[in-house]
């Protein structure tokens, strides 16, 4: 058991040390497409998530220049830019570019943030304004 604990953390310490150190294209932005600040919606919700063309998406641990993939961010503050993204959040770690998911009844805050191939946020970070919808 010791043997295990050690290898992994030989494998998973680089991702902590280099923690927030993947650096982001200049202009890059993460936005909603066809969804806005004080939309209302219905539950489940279909969210499109949008990616200016100064940066790329790939799926997680492929560490590959300009990308990252995308993280949602329900009725929350935005992460730590120095640490991995939470696994409380929705991770797009395939490279998928929507998701379908359920909110609560009432106002819910959303926010998108890149992650990088580790799922920590980009220096500077990649994210969309925080937005508040309605579920009916």
């Amino acid at each position: 058991m010791r043997i295990i604990t050690i290898i992994l953390i030989l494998l998973f310490l680089p991702l902590y040390l280099n923690a927030g150190d993947t650096p982001s294209p200049e202009g890059a932005k993460a936005y909603f497409i066809d969804l806005k600040d004080g939309d209302t919606v219905k539950s489940p919700l279909l969210i499109r998530f949008g990616l200016t063309e100064q940066m790329g998406i790939a799926p997680a641990l492929a560490d590959w220049p300009d990308t990252g993939h995308f993280h949602l961010l329900i009725n929350t503050k935005s992460p730590n830019p120095n640490k991995p993204i939470s696994n409380k959040h929705l991770h797009l770690h395939k490279g998928q570019t929507e998701a379908t998911v359920e909110l609560k009844q009432g106002q819910n805050t959303l926010q998108i943030v890149m992650g990088d191939y580790s799922h920590i946020p980009h220096d500077p970070p990649v994210m969309s304004e925080r937005i508040t919808v309605t579920v009916e």
